[in-house]
């Protein structure tokens, strides 16, 4: 299962914003601003209680003479739960008309350790061995672990017939400046085993490690950038 931005956003704490207590996620909404390679556009996201856990939902529409080029979107919702033993995803679904991708949607078991779903009119269905997750509780994952102490070296990802493991390593310190503020952040980088893209979210300790900036790497080259607009918690 691909993602372009095999991305997500981390839940934000602060006196300005508001305030949770450590280890928990704090619904919000965010927006984004996005460029990839010579396109740009907006991404949109929303975090919000369910029962059970949470729903984050991410979309991703061109903006400007980008619309010109590529008229569709990427509307990817995940459902999943959170406590102190971590990250479970529930559902995972994504629409994405940019690439004419299947529909797919996703369903875990943990009753049984199995995730079904279906990907187009492909059925799948695959055991799980401990937690895995889909590419957007993944990053749901490393901010709660984030919070709680510090992220394992390795996750397991869902990738449609099998399961990839992603190794995260600590990318270091610097401080960055985007329209939202100016931020003290640590980077957070992950890489599937075999792929050649490199996904870096540069995370906000003081904003409950909320990433303020996520880029891409393909190959070393830089290939997508978002970097946060606003956020508002709700």
């Amino acid at each position: 299962m691909k993602n372009l931005f095999c991305i997500s956003l981390i839940l934000i704490v602060s006196t300005v914003f508001g305030t949770a207590f450590a280890g928990e996620l704090t619904p919000h909404r965010a927006q984004y601003k996005v460029k990839i390679a010579v396109l740009s556009g907006k991404l949109n996201t929303e975090l919000r209680e369910v029962d059970g856990g949470y729903a984050a939902t991410h979309s991703i529409r061109a903006t400007g003479l980008s619309r010109m080029v590529s008229r569709g979107k990427m509307h990817v919702t995940s459902e999943f739960s959170a406590g102190p033993e971590g990250v479970r995803p529930v559902t995972f679904h994504e629409i994405d008309t940019i690439r004419d991708d299947p529909e797919t949607r996703l369903a875990f078991d943990w009753s049984t350790n199995e995730v079904s779903g279906t990907v187009g009119t492909d059925e799948v269905t695959l055991q799980l061995e401990g937690i895995a997750h889909d590419s957007v509780s993944i990053q749901y994952a490393l901010m709660h672990d984030l919070l709680y102490a510090e992220p394992a070296e390795t996750y397991v990802l869902f990738d449609v017939d099998k399961m990839r493991i992603a190794d995260v390593k600590d990318a270091g310190e610097k401080t960055v400046k985007t329209k939202a503020g100016q931020f003290k952040v640590v980077g957070v980088s992950h890489q599937r085993k075999g792929s050649s893209r490199v996904t870096t979210m540069w995370c906000a300790p003081d904003l409950g490690y909320l990433p303020v900036i996520i880029e891409q790497h393909r190959k070393g080259k830089l290939n997508f950038r978002a970097t946060l607009t606003s956020y508002t918690p709700i």
